[in-house]
């Protein structure tokens, strides 16, 4: 992959939840996230339908899920799940999956609600597009995808 195509990867990022999951798609190059969608988790199969659709039309270079702990950095049930969801996007896709430390996206998600920059119904995209932009904001500048 050349530097530049690397530069310009495109991301997925997951904010995993047991009933919705919430999805923001992002640019390495711009550096930039935006929500993209909430998705029904109603099962195994519903969940991964909807994912792959969506990978199929953005065709991400690689995808962040969102690693929920306790304020204190130790993990909890939900810590274990969205571990698991990652593990089963990367066998099922074949893509690179990182997590990110999510403890307080989902509380900036719904102050953005509050606040009036985030729709009710994609409070869980918002959740998903605040831990890409960390994601993002971490990376070096030079940092290239593979």
């Amino acid at each position: 992959m050349s530097s530049a195509a690397g530069r310009e990867a495109t991301l997925l990022a997951f904010d995993y939840g047991e009933k919705r999951i919430g999805v923001a798609i992002g640019n390495a190059l711009t550096r930039s996230a935006r929500p993209l969608a909430v998705l029904q988790n109603l099962n195994r199969i519903h969940r991964f339908e909807a994912v792959g659709k969506l990978i199929s039309e953005w065709q991400p270079d690689m995808l962040v899920v969102g690693l929920p702990m306790h304020k204190d950095g130790t993990p909890h049930t939900m810590t274990q799940l969205a571990k698991r969801f990652g593990n089963q996007l990367n066998g099922r896709f074949n893509l690179p999956v990182t997590w990110v430390d999510e403890r307080y996206s989902s509380v900036e998600a719904e102050a953005g609600i509050r606040e009036g920059t985030a729709h009710t119904d994609m409070v869980d995209a918002e959740a998903a597009r605040i831990i890409l932009q960390q994601y993002l904001d971490g990376l070096p500048q030079d940092h290239e995808f593979h």
